[in-house]
């Protein structure tokens, strides 16, 4: 695609590989870049500026474990049950493939993931899955052919094909192992979902592209696949489920999708310049909620050492400038590999849960906020001794807890002001 296509409307400034959790030796050499957004206006694709390099993202340090996430489980399982249910697929390839949270689900006589980073690929190896430690590519899809493999009734990819920059090479090696009746099924970010909640921290290195289903659409049909299907989903705080396939008929979703992203103004260079002053004034409203509560002597954590929370403390300088420094004072998290690591760019310490006392602290800042609700009724003491809540999305609000009867338990309901 032609460069003056591309039109830039948001500069979040330098940032870190969103994932790259460091030891303070390393803070003089961390790599950092200018995370800059664009818009094609051929295509409608929205899309980073400058790409990172794949290598230096996704290799055996990568730390984001799917199976730490308990509603990520649940949702991978559902989705393999509904799959199999409706598709009845004998041979089955998923694309990024991480620990195997979804491959588990299938035999594995006919099923293989593709996983470039090493230590996932060991994993799902040790599973007794058939994986490529390679990255997605026509070429790979040529090897998988001569390897005796037959084309597959099902390719799936979850939190993946929007890590990939070379989209018409994705989708020709797609095609070139779906097979004449199979369909090709993946999960990404919703770029509505984002513009809508002002979710901006949904972008990071890892995501080059944002999808619309009208951008992909284009990019689809262009490599002779076509969209037949859009289940909008919940996950990751809106994400589409796109289905693919060669020939079969286009359903109602599809059309309503395109419709909905017409509406909203997605195709218009100026709904994206509207975008851009909203990031900035979300930028404005937390660091001055942020350095209010520290000049009131109140202390603040967060829960999730997240990328995104990684796009958002770096954008903000919430760390990173030294007058910013410890209005969070640290971060908790469960995944083994980021606990005693500093946070990438802020340098914010990230520990585990259990060697703090959450009740320390006045407020939490929601590093996962698109798992809120799992959290808050995780933090039931913290709640219950008067704790409030920090959210960004989608503005910047406190919450405070109350508990609701649902049923027959009570949960807590946050109200945010």
């Amino acid at each position: 695609m032609s460069s003056k296509m591309k039109k830039e409307f948001l500069d979040l400034g330098k940032h870190p590989i969103a994932n790259a959790f460091l030891k303070e030796k390393d803070f003089d050499n961390e790599f950092l870049f200018d995370l800059k957004v664009v818009f094609d206006t051929e295509s409608k694709l929205v899309s980073l500026k400058e790409f990172v390099e794949p290598e230096k993202i996704f290799n055996e340090n990568y730390p984001y474990t799917t199976s730490n996430s308990f509603p990520m489980i649940k949702h991978f399982k559902e989705t393999a049950e509904m799959l199999m249910k409706e598709f009845n697929p004998l041979t089955v390839m998923e694309i990024g493939s991480n620990d195997g949270v979804f491959l588990k689900n299938w035999s594995n006589d006919y099923t293989i993931g593709v996983e470039p980073c090493g230590n996932f690929a060991k994993v799902t190896k040790g599973m007794g899955y058939q994986t490529y430690n390679e990255f997605w590519t026509t070429g790979l899809s040529e090897k998988i052919k001569n390897d005796g493999y037959l084309l597959f009734d099902l390719i799936y990819a979850a939190n993946c094909i929007c890590h990939i920059h070379d989209l018409d090479d994705v989708f020709k090696a797609v095609k070139n192992l779906l097979h004449k009746d199979g369909v090709f099924v993946f999960e990404d970010p919703s770029l509505l979902k984002i513009l809508e909640r002002n979710s901006y921290d949904q972008i990071y290195d890892e995501h080059p592209h944002i999808f619309s289903i009208t951008a992909l659409d284009n990019i689809l049909m262009k490599n002779g696949l076509k969209i037949f299907r859009v289940d909008n989903l919940s996950v990751h705080g809106g994400s589409n489920r796109v289905y693919v396939s060669h020939n079969r008929p286009v359903e109602p979703s599809v059309r309503e999708n395109l419709q909905k992203e017409d509406d909203f103004g997605l195709n218009e260079f100026k709904t994206y310049q509207e975008f851009a002053k909203r990031v900035e004034k979300s930028k404005n409203d937390l660091v001055d909620l942020l350095v209010k509560l520290k000049n009131d002597g109140k202390r603040v954590m967060s829960i999730g050492a997240t990328a995104k929370s990684t796009t958002v403390f770096n954008y903000c300088g919430i760390g990173v400038s030294p007058w910013q420094a410890d209005l969070i004072e640290l971060i908790t998290d469960t995944t083994k590999d980021k606990q005693g690591m500093c946070a990438p760019g802020s340098h914010i310490p990230v520990v585990s849960r259990e060697s703090i006392d959450i009740n320390d602290y006045d407020y939490v800042y929601l590093g996962a906020w698109n798992f809120k609700d799992v959290i808050v009724n995780i933090e039931s003491e913290f709640v219950q001794n008067g704790g409030k809540f920090i959210t960004h999305v989608p503005n910047v609000s406190i919450g405070s807890a109350k508990w609701v009867p649902q049923g027959n338990i009570n949960e807590f309901l946050v109200e945010w002001k």
